[in-house]
């Protein structure tokens, strides 16, 4: 792979392929329930049209009648229990996640992430927000005929993102009459109600055809306090936790007149005694552990989604040879998520409870802890996408030859709109702290009686008034929460414009058949801004600010692909073709790249297959990348100029000329010392995008066999191997990083970006992205699928498949340029094995699919809450391991095809009611439970109707 190239490079395949035969044993790939040999029909992959692509790559594919047997209600959820499916950074469980892409739903192919899955909306690219996700939620199930998967690189086909693979999603067409579809189901607790109704029409005639469809859904959030493993918090069963957090919505304060409350050790913080008079400072008691708050149970454990769609598609035949296709498409997401109320610290924002406050027990500035539990932190998600994608397409002949071709355009749309509440204003909380005063009327006023405050511009507030207790400055007062939370949106827009144009054929007939070509164009401009309002820009809130994001780029894109027969019908050689495939892409930001792909079918024996293919392929650096706003946080961190943390470099000459004391002690929160590193500042970090990225690059490779024996009609046994090597990966710079680079490492370039205040402690750090990540990940799938002859007790088929992970090493570089490990295998969710099998029964009018999906077993680090071992707490490569067990979910659906053309299916995905183990990894989850594994036993009714 190279960059800046003018030319398009094409090569040969220099590699052999090993061929190896196993026993049926488990199975690879994916999917549940019946997926087709897709391999056979599929073009996802090429732009040859015709081309078998069973002989140069992996590809699965799901029918419609495959996802209609079932229980998943959308294109997401089907796509994330294939085997080779990760752990996507962002799901409805995730209720801390925050940014543009919070409520949309993503797939990660291979765990490389959900952006280097490229998805494609019948072959033209799904619109995606400024950080490069497409959100799945955008296609309505109700549109979809099929969907294909692509488990290879595919850059030399489709340009950028296409590194783990492609999605690619064919929508219905051509399609005569009607359709009524109803789905209903929620889990067994009764909650999680998930409805969705749909109708589909269309009509074709002599020149043309008209299909509609539109859908509306509506899944219903489930409460983090309703579930076993999440209304507690992340304390398991050998947790040495204190039960909940000491900041806490009764509110606590420390007495400055009977203790040093600056001093972590000496502070005592109290809270109200019940019926207590909260100007006496004798009606307080020392806050206990029962008192904590557990802020689990104002958390949602999944994001509420409502979506409504309309997609309209239509074909027209000009003449013979010349037609129109055209899909316009309109969604609308709206999500809904909530997390408990701030955990406000006043020293953290330097605003005490003011001597002079009403409030005031005790006449001096008093330092308080108070759990904001009258206002939870709500965030409302709505996503807008309008997509309009016409082409024209047609075929001639010439010299005997035909030649097929079209031309086409996208013009997709997204809009997000982001309406959060629930921080509070550090403004108002000054005021609402400072001085104030009862007046004539009886009530709490800001200011004093010499210069008073209209009401109508502030509201007291007395902190040390615990959750439920009413009085004045009270939090439960209307009026005050809209004074100190005031409401702020942030607005997006991204807009993808493309125009290709498209040429395939054959161009000479060879001994071993038809040389086939493909040759296009393409043009296409990324357009994206997220602005946040003047308040959340502003950073004067409890929340994290954020500057605006706006950029744009395009580029111009030029491919060949080539498939070219080499041997035929001769033996130990039914088959022997070269596939090859190029692309240049030149982009108005960081210049150009070619990547090419080369793949091998070798067919030795009528009933046996191998595959092997080569791909390089890249990521360009997304608008958020390049022109992200600045954005704040308090990241947990441990210096290493301070003494007694591991690693611990306090009084080198670095640390010193930094502003570090040689008896330096790292701060935390409210500036208070650390009992434990890493351990999160008291102040905000800053990061934001970089300008000067470049792309990632890769390398990806498979090898595979299919085996149809002929002495076993309808078996077919495939077997894979992969490897993804992925360099120049764009990752999040990191504060931890820095600190070693300048400190340990003495690079003097990396200390500029860090301030100390006069104490030592770090003040600010900014950083950015930084193309400083590499992946190296390897495995296999295998599967079998087997279709029994036709008894008279029914037609059975087996559909069983299997990914395997042996190997999963992601890096960053440091300064010396060395590898630091920060994921492996049997971490962060990464299973070792996934396997999926499905079994369907049909006899007459009647069905049965049953589908068992299996998660091995995982080692993680052990961690404080969740050790086995509590007298150890580590991190890390020096952490001890704690094991979790295999986990297997059991679905069941039992359908019936009505007299009068319906068709009604019972279903129940977690038939068993099966719970996964607590997991405490980084699991795409804001909870100790992994995200992909079903919360409860799900039940739902499925009614088709046509007409």
């Amino acid at each position: 792979m190279n960059f800046r190239t003018p030319a398009v490079r094409l090569g040969l395949l220099p590699a052999g392929i090993a061929l190896a035969l196993v026993p049926s044993f488990a199975s690879a790939q994916e999917a549940a329930s019946g997926t087709t040999d897709l391999d056979r029909i599929s073009v996802t992959g090429s732009r040859i049209r015709g081309a078998n692509m069973e002989t140069q790559q992996p590809i699965l594919t799901m029918t419609r009648e495959t996802l209609e047997k079932q229980g998943f209600s959308n294109v997401a959820d089907v796509l994330n229990n294939l085997t080779s499916a990760g752990s996507p950074a962002i799901s409805r469980s995730d209720s801390l996640s925050s940014g543009e892409n919070v409520g949309g739903y993503y797939v990660d192919i291979r765990n490389l992430g959900a952006q280097r899955t490229l998805v494609l909306m019948n072959g033209k690219r799904l619109g995606a927000t400024t950080a490069g996700y497409q959100d799945l939620s955008q296609i309505p199930m109700s549109a979809v005929e099929r969907i294909e998967v692509l488990k290879d690189g595919a850059s030399s086909i489709y340009g950028s993102d296409a590194i783990a693979g492609v999605v690619n999603v064919i929508t219905r067409k051509n399609f005569d009459g009607g359709e009524a579809n109803v789905y209903i189901g929620q889990y067994d607790q009764g909650d999680g109600q998930n409805q969705q109704y749909s109708m589909t029409l269309g009509a074709t005639g002599e020149r043309g055809s008209l299909t509609l469809s539109a859908e509306y859904a509506k899944q219903d959030p489930v409460w983090a306090k309703d579930r076993w493993y999440s209304r507690d918090g992340g304390r398991g069963p050998n947790s040495v936790a204190a039960d909940g957090s000491p900041i806490s919505q009764y509110g606590s304060w420390c007495n400055p007149l009977q203790v040093n409350c600056a001093d972590s050790k000496t502070a005592v913080w109290k809270t109200l005694n019940a019926g207590g008079n909260p100007n006496n400072p004798n009606d307080y008691h020392t806050l206990t552990a029962e008192e904590y708050a557990n802020s689990n149970q104002q958390m949602s454990l999944l994001t509420g989604v409502e979506r409504k769609s309309l997609y309209v598609n239509g074909t027209y035949d000009f003449t013979d040879t010349i037609s129109l296709n055209t899909d316009v498409l309109y969604n609308e997401r709206n999500t809904f998520q909530q997390i408990a109320g701030y955990p406000y610290q006043s020293s953290s924002f330097e605003t005490p409870l003011a001597a002079d406050s009403a409030f005031n027990p005790v006449g001096q500035d008093v330092s308080f802890r108070r759990r904001l539990w009258e206002v939870p932190r709500t965030t409302d998600s709505q996503l807008k996408t309008l997509r309009f994608a016409p082409t024209i397409s047609g075929y001639f002949e010439l010299a005997d030859k035909t030649f097929d071709w079209d031309v086409g355009a996208l013009w997709n749309r997204n809009e997000s709109i982001k309406t959060q509440r629930g921080d509070m204003s550090l403004i108002g909380s000054e005021q609402a702290l400072g001085a104030s005063f009862i007046n004539a009327q009886g009530v709490a006023q800001c200011g004093t009686a010499a210069n008073p405050i209209a009401l109508g511009d502030c509201r007291p507030w007395n902190p040390l008034l615990p959750y439920g207790v009413a009085g004045q400055g009270s939090l439960a007062d209307p009026e005050l929460q809209d004074f100190l939370f005031p409401t702020y949106t942030t607005r997006g827009v991204t807009k993808t414009t493309s125009f290709t144009a498209n040429l395939a054929g054959s161009i000479v007939t060879l001994p071993a058949g038809d040389l086939g070509f493909a040759v296009g164009v393409e043009h296409r401009k990324e357009e994206g801004t997220y602005v946040p309002d003047a308040f959340a820009q502003s950073g004067m809130s409890t929340g994290l600010g954020q500057k605006p994001t706006q950029g744009e780029y395009d580029l111009n894109e030029v491919y060949l692909e080539l498939n070219v027969p080499i041997l035929a019908d001769m033996a130990f050689a039914k088959e022997l073709t070269l596939n090859v495939a190029s692309r240049y892409s030149d982009y108005s930001n960081f210049g150009g790249t070619t990547n090419s792909k080369f793949g091998l079918t070798w067919r030795p024996m009528d009933e046996l297959l191998v595959r092997g293919t080569y791909a390089e392929g890249f990521r360009a650096p997304t608008i958020a990348d390049l022109y992200g706003g600045l954005s704040s946080s308090f990241e947990r961190y441990t210096d290493p100029c301070a003494v007694g943390v591991s690693g611990s470099v306090a009084g080198n000459a670095a640390c010193l000329a930094g502003g570090a004391p040689a008896d330096y002690v790292q701060l935390g929160q409210g500036n208070v010392p650390c009992s434990t590193t890493p351990c999160q500042s008291g102040d905000q970090f800053i990061s934001g995008a970089n300008p000067n990225l470049s792309p990632e690059t890769s390398k990806s490779k498979t090898v595979g066999l299919v085996w149809s024996p002929r002495w076993v009609q309808g078996l077919d046994v495939s077997l894979d191997w992969y490897r993804y090597e992925i360099s120049n990966m764009i990752i999040d710079d990191s504060v931890d990083r820095i600190l070693r680079d300048c400190y340990v490492l003495g690079d003097a370039s990396r200390c500029g970006s860090v301030t100390r205040a006069a104490d030592g402690h770090i003040s600010a750090i900014t950083y950015g992205t930084a193309n400083l990540g590499k992946m190296d990940t390897e495995g296999y799938d295998l599967g079998i699928k087997y279709r029994l002859p036709e008894l008279s007790i029914g037609q059975f088929s087996i559909d069983w498949q299997t990914s395997y992970l042996s190997k999963y090493d992601e890096s960053a570089q440091n300064a010396e340029g060395q590898d630091i490990m920060i994921g492996r295998v049997a971490q962060d969710a990464l299973f070792r094995v996934r396997s999926n099998l499905n079994v369907n029964w049909a006899l007459g009018d009647f069905g049965v699919n049953y589908t068992a999906r299996y998660y091995s077993g995982l080692n993680e680090d052990c961690i404080a809450i969740g050790c086995t071992d509590p007298d150890r707490i580590a991190y890390g490569e020096t952490a001890p391991l704690r094991k979790t067990g295999s986990n297997t979910f059991h679905d069941l659906q039992v359908s019936w095809k009505a007299p009068w053309d319906a068709t009604i299916a019972l279903g129940a995905n977690n038939v068993f009611d099966h719970k996964g183990p607590l997991m405490y990894s980084q699991q795409n989850s804001s909870f100790a439970y992994y995200g992909g594994f079903d919360i409860g036993r799900f039940l739902y009714m499925k009614y088709t109707q046509k007409f």
